[in-house]
């Protein structure tokens, strides 16, 4: 998938998650069930494992948790690295 800058987008509502949308070129190629793809993401040099969603008027996009933002909120640019874990795909 690989490296890009995102600026992040925290969804509406009280306890809205923070994501950092995935460009088209970054993407996987097609969903898994549910609409996700297990990962392996890196947030700023802070790595963990997760799954890319995807919405259809969104796109593709990697909820980042608190922890791992450090101080970085809606607005603010990530550098992101994710990659396909291919040893949870058949989960």
């Amino acid at each position: 998938m690989g490296v890009f800058e995102a600026e992040l987008v925290r969804w509406p509502g009280e306890s809205g998650w923070v994501f950092a949308p995935v460009p088209v070129e970054h993407a996987p190629e097609t969903a898994g069930a549910f609409g996700r793809v297990p990962v392996t993401a890196t947030v700023d040099g802070r790595s963990w494992a997760t799954s890319v969603w995807w919405d259809r008027q969104a796109g593709w996009l990697l909820a980042v948790p608190k922890k791992i933002r450090a101080g970085k909120d809606h607005g603010d640019v990530v550098r992101v690295e994710v990659e396909v874990d291919l040893s949870r795909l058949g989960e």
